[in-house]
């Protein structure tokens, strides 16, 4: 079976890359220094490209795109490393506003043509890594629903315009999209491991017109959210890829003893498992795209995480104590790694997930 990226997909991969090239240390942090975190104007740049509407239906104004389109483009914003929230804030949000609001809605046009941000509220301080609300409620009102309740580690939510939020309504989870100046809405923001800013959102009586409440099953919220393990794994072996290529040009350039250190045998070694974990992200990812199965992902985004972590490790060390350092790109590309390994799911609790179909599979 042929896995290379056939034309169509490569051309698509140069033009991101193309608007992906300069981002450097200076330019993450410029766009970081902007409201929220995000600059408006590259977003719209971005949307412009077409990035923001690739997991819209094409009878919908969005390109369609295949799970392998959005693997390869994950993994040209891994090896940039970027900083644009672009899977956190337009593909994941979009995705599942495509499939729950009616064809036209301006929010959908809104997000498509990066003229607004959104922002997913799925997880509450008392339930790690859970997706499915708790303690987030919605009742019934006359004129449509009350929510109440926390939400934490909501990425983009400073800059977001609009919140995807999860709640139990009667008994059953739901998903609401809720204007961030809405009466009862509060946030309050952090900056995260990678730069990121992320929000705590309170929602104080907050009250929605019934048509906030997204017309989405939760099983089909869940599958979204697969294929978001999906594109944030590809992410990770771009990031991988590039903490390995960093360090191996590093070691054939840094002297000691008069002699480049990737000549010391143990270096070497080192290298080479790196490159081996290189390879078995990317395998790992390959395997995952063909199967499609939400089990298999989870096991995969385990597998990736841990390998793009060990590699990062390997790669500050490496490099020494500037390696934990802003001042250079590796240490980026790791921050990067710790937030995405820890994002829907760490690695024990993508295992958990796989456990059973591996059983299945044993037997």
């Amino acid at each position: 079976m042929n896995f290379d990226y056939d034309e169509s997909q490569l051309l698509f991969r140069a033009s991101v890359e193309r608007f992906l090239d300069g981002s450097d240390i200076a330019t993450r942090k410029a766009q970081r220094a902007n409201p929220g975190g995000i600059d408006r104007a590259r977003w719209q740049a971005m949307a412009a490209l077409g990035l923001t509407a690739m997991a819209l239906d094409e009878d919908r104004g969005g390109l369609g795109s295949s799970l392998i389109d959005l693997v390869a483009v994950g993994e040209s914003f891994g090896q940039r490393i970027s900083s644009d929230n672009w899977l956190e804030n337009a593909l994941l949000p979009l995705a599942l506003a495509g499939k729950a609001l009616r064809e036209g809605d301006p929010v959908i046009e809104a997000l498509a043509s990066g003229e607004a941000v959104a922002a997913l509220a799925l997880f509450e301080p008392e339930g790690r890594h859970v997706t499915t609300p708790r303690s987030t409620t919605a009742r019934q009102n006359a004129s449509g629903y009350t929510l109440s309740g926390d939400k934490t580690f909501v990425l983009g939510g400073m800059a977001a315009d609009w919140l995807l939020v999860s709640a139990v309504l009667d008994g059953e989870p739901a998903l609401f999209v809720i204007a961030t100046d809405a009466p009862g809405v509060f946030r309050r923001g952090y900056q995260v491991i990678d730069g990121n800013i992320a929000a705590e959102v309170q929602l104080r009586g907050c009250e929605v017109v019934r048509d906030a409440r997204l017309d989405i099953a939760w099983a089909a919220l869940e599958q979204v959210l697969s294929t978001a393990r999906l594109v944030a794994a590809a992410e990770m072996a771009g990031l991988a890829q590039r903490l390995f290529d960093d360090t191996l040009a590093y070691v054939r350039q840094r002297e000691q003893f008069g002699q480049p250190i990737g000549r010391f045998q143990a270096i070497q070694h080192r290298m080479v498992d790196c490159y081996a974990l290189v390879d078995q992200a990317k395998s790992a990812l390959i395997a995952a795209v063909t199967s499609a199965d939400a089990a298999a992902i989870a096991g995969m985004k385990a597998i990736v995480a841990e390998a793009a972590l060990q590699i990062g490790r390997e790669a500050v060390q490496l490099h020494g104590g500037m390696g934990t350092t802003d001042e250079l790109e590796i240490g980026h590309a790791h921050k990067r790694v710790l937030l995405l390994s820890q994002w829907l799911g760490d690695p024990a609790s993508g295992l958990d997930s796989y456990a059973p179909k591996a059983l299945r599979v044993a037997a």
